[in-house]
C-alpha cells in the first residue's frame, strides 16, 4: 500500500492578523491532486488540525471539505488524529459518521490501535495511534491502573508503555505504523508552535516510540525532520509557513510504500502551495526597500521588513510601501543607535559563559522560569561532548548553547 504522512495543518491561523485560509485551501487542492497521482492509499495527519480548539467555522468547513476530497468516498482512508492545539471532542465529534466514509478521527488517547484495510492491495493496516498525550488525558486513560506508580512515572516512560501496548496488535502480515502528536527529544522547533515540553517534562524519548512500527508518523514541530537520524520516524512537517522562524524552509509531505515484514524507504514530496516568508533587511533605506519593490522581488511573499534609517519614519513612509506590497507584515525601523546597541548586545553576549547563556535561554523558552542544576549539568556535558568531538568545527561550537537549548 501507498501512504502519505501530513500534519500540522492549522486550519484557522492568521499571520500577525493576516488571513491564510486562502493560502490552506490551496494546500488542500495540492494535497488532493497529489494524493490521486500518487495513488495514495492511506493518509495520516498526525495532529494539530486546527490552530485553536474553538476555530472559526470557515476552518472547520475546510477541514471536511479537506478530509471528504481525500477520502473519495470511501476509496481511500485518512486517518485523523487530535494534537495540541485541537479539542479532541472537535476532532472526534463526526467519527461514527465518517468511518463510513473512509475517515477515522481519533481525539483521546485509546489504548485501541486502528486497523485499516485497503481494497487494492488486499493488506492490512494496524496504527499504533496516539493523539496528544497531555498529562490529564494520560492520567484519565490510565485511571483504571491500580498500580500508582505507573500514574507517577514519567511522562515519556507512560507514553512509552501506552505504544508497547497499542503495538501489541502489529503482526508480520500487516503494515504496521504509528502515529502520535508529540515532542520526541532531539527536534528542532520554530516559533509558530505552542511548547507542550516545560522544562523537558513533557519530552519524549525516541525510545518510548521503538514499538516494531515499519514508520512512526509524527506531528507538532513545524519543520521536516528525522528523529535522532531515523529515515523512518519522521515529523512531516507543516504545509505552510507559520512565523518568519520558517524563513526559507520547504514544506512537504512524506510518501512511502509499505507490505507486511519489509522495510519502508520514505521521500519528501515538496509543496508549492502557499505564500513564502522573508526577512528583508534594508540597510538603504527607503529607497533600496522601494526598488526592490518595483523589480517585484518576493512578489507572493510574506515580508519581515527592517529598515534603517537616519531621519525619522512617518505615517506617509508606511502607507508608501503597504500600497506597493500588501505583504508587508511587519515594518521595523532601525536607526543608527539602535544598530550600534544591537551589535553592543551581541558582543556582550559573546563574553557570557556558556552556562550563562543557556539560562537566558531557558529562561526565555519557558516564560521565566528557571532550569535546576541538572538540567543544566546536562546541558554542559552536550557542550563538552560538541567541543571533544574531532570533527567540530568553530561554527558547530559556536552553536551549541542554541542546539544545547533546544535539546536540554
Amino acid at each position: 500500500m501507498r501512504i502519505l504522512h501530513t500534519a500540522d495543518w492549522h486550519f484557522g491561523r492568521t499571520l500577525e492578523g493576516r488571513s491564510r485560509l486562502e493560502e490552506q485551501a490551496a494546500f488542500v487542492d495540492e494535497l488532493a491532486a497529489l494524493a490521486n497521482d500518487e495513488a495514495i492509499d492511506l493518509i495520516l495527519l498526525a495532529g494539530d488540525v486546527y490552530d485553536t480548539v474553538n476555530p472559526p467555522a470557515a476552518a472547520e468547513a475546510l477541514f471536511y471539505e479537506a478530509v471528504a476530497r481525500l477520502a473519495d468516498g470511501g476509496r481511500r482512508t485518512i486517518a485523523v488524529i487530535a494534537g495540541n492545539h485541537d479539542h479532541p471532542d472537535r476532532v472526534a465529534a463526526s467519527a461514527p459518521l465518517a468511518a463510513r466514509s473512509g475517515i477515522r478521527l481519533v481525539g483521546m488517547p485509546t489504548d485501541r490501535p486502528l486497523a485499516v484495510d485497503v481494497a487494492r492491495t488486499g493488506e492490512r493496516a494496524v496504527i499504533a495511534a496516539l493523539p496528544y498525550p497531555s498529562e490529564s488525558r494520560l492520567r484519565e486513560l490510565l485511571s483504571e491502573e491500580t498500580d500508582e506508580g505507573l500514574l507517577r512515572s514519567a511522562y515519556s516512560e507512560r507514553v512509552g508503555r501506552l505504544m508497547t501496548g497499542l503495538g501489541s496488535a502489529f503482526r508480520p502480515d500487516t503494515v504496521n505504523l504509528a502515529m502520535s502528536h508529540i515532542y520526541v527529544l532531539g527536534g528542532l522547533e520554530t516559533d509558530s508552535e505552542r511548547p507542550i515540553q516545560i522544562g523537558g517534562a513533557y519530552t519524549v524519548d525516541p525510545s518510548a516510540l521503538r514499538i516494531g512500527a515499519q514508520y512512526v508518523a509524527l506531528g507538532h514541530l513545524h519543520r521536516p525532520q528525522r528523529v535522532a537520524g531515523d529515515e523512518t520516524m519522521r515529523y512531516s512537517g507543516s504545509p505552510l509557513a507559520y512565523s518568519f522562524s520558517e524563513a526559507g524552509q520547504a514544506k512537504s509531505v512524506v510518501v512511502f510504500d509499505a507490505k507486511p515484514g519489509l522495510a519502508v524507504e520514505p521521500r519528501e514530496v515538496l509543496l508549492g502551495c502557499g505564500r513564502p516568508v522573508v526577512k528583508w533587511n534594508a540597510k538603504g533605506g527607503i529607497a533600496e526597500v522601494t526598488g526592490w519593490l518595483e523589480e517585484g522581488r518576493d512578489a507572493r511573499a510574506w515580508i519581515d521588513l527592517s529598515i534603517h534609517m537616519t531621519d525619522a519614519m512617518t505615517l506617509q513612509h508606511i502607507q508608501q510601501l503597504r500600497r506597493m506590497h500588501d505583504g508587508l507584515v511587519h515594518i521595523r525601523p532601525v536607526y543608527p543607535e539602535t544598530a550600534e546597541a544591537m551589535a553592543l548586545d551581541a558582543r556582550a553576549r559573546e563574553q557570557l559563559p556558556a552556562e550563562e547563556l543557556f539560562r537566558r535561554f531557558f529562561s526565555r523558552q519557558t516564560g521565566g522560569a528557571e532550569p535546576d542544576a541538572e538540567t543544566v549539568r546536562l546541558f554542559l556535558e552536550l557542550i563538552a561532548e560538541e567541543e571533544d568531538a574531532p570533527d567540530a568545527g568553530d561554527g558547530e561550537a559556536a552553536g551549541a548553547v542554541q542546539a544545547g537549548g533546544e535539546r536540554a
